[in-house]
């Protein structure tokens, strides 16, 4: 496949190139510094620009088979809304169809999963700018008209794949026991396999250990 990742030298973006271009996909990489993308592959293609900005995302959707983002700018919110609208309007101008889009746990009914901590604290207080942005995030993706999953993780931990136990997805907002961890590994695996699967089209599917 023809694979385009924005935010692909964030935390989760770069493993998702990584991953992509080991199970043989020709991979897009789109970042704001190209020095940041330290991989050097035959199938790796580096687009320099600003992700918020059309006239960039264009020549880097043209010809994908999927689209993954995993835009993001720490506690602001700033970044997530804006550049998926571009993505948006890029894949409506190039014709690319399939759109995979990290967002967090916590937005929509998935908000139920999270404890009071999550909840109040780190959501209602201190990430606040950060979940806005996911909200209105997914209203666009959503809105897009596109054939889009929305992929919604908790909290990122920098753990091996699979070492925090079984990954569960897809669940509803009355799930218990969850870890409310993920590893970033887990996440960008399960990022791609969104790509080439239609289990999730139309779904903002709920991922945590």
């Amino acid at each position: 496949m023809n694979i385009t990742v924005f935010g692909a030298t964030g935390t989760v973006g770069r493993l998702v190139v990584e991953q992509a271009l080991a199970a043989g996909h020709d991979v897009t990489a789109v970042t704001r510094d190209a020095d940041r993308v330290t991989q050097r592959h035959d199938r790796l293609r580096v687009v320099q620009g600003d992700p918020t900005e059309p006239e960039v995302c264009a020549p880097a959707v043209k010809g994908a088979d999927a689209v993954i983002v995993t835009l993001g700018a720490g506690r602001q919110g700033r970044v997530r809304e804006a550049g998926t609208r571009a993505v948006v309007a890029a894949m409506h101008e190039t014709g690319a169809r399939r759109l995979v889009c990290q967002s967090t746990l916590g937005v929509g009914s998935s908000r139920r999963n999270l404890n009071l901590w999550w909840r109040y604290v780190m959501f209602g207080a201190l990430l606040r700018p950060a979940y806005a942005d996911h909200v209105r995030q997914e209203d666009v993706v959503t809105a897009s008209g596109l054939d889009w999953t929305i992929v919604r993780p908790s909290a990122f931990t920098d753990a091996p794949g699979d070492a925090l136990g079984e990954l569960r997805h897809g669940f509803a907002g009355d799930e218990r026991g969850l870890r409310l961890k993920v590893s970033r590994a887990d996440v960008a695996a399960f990022l791609l396999a969104q790509a080439a699967d239609p289990a999730y089209l139309h779904r903002a599917v709920s991922v945590s250990a």
